[in-house]
């Protein structure tokens, strides 16, 4: 499994050594760019499945591209 946690910057050195200390966990720190990038893929994953849901409906792809 894999998790992302957001933690204060004055505790972030604290949990990451405690965590560094288990053998059956890896720690790998990311940027608050790459956190942001994977936060709205996992929005539009979310969005697309719930459009083959039908809870969502979708726009037509030539609806968005006359918009730009």
């Amino acid at each position: 499994m894999k998790a992302v946690l957001d933690i204060k910057d004055n505790k972030a050195q604290f949990v990451m050594e405690l965590l560094s200390n288990f053998s059956f966990v890896k720690v790998r720190p990311i940027t608050n760019e790459k956190a942001l990038l994977l936060g709205e893929i996992r929005e539009a994953v979310d969005n697309v499945n719930l459009v083959k849901k039908g809870l969502l409906k979708a726009r037509p792809a030539k609806e968005l591209l006359d918009e730009i």
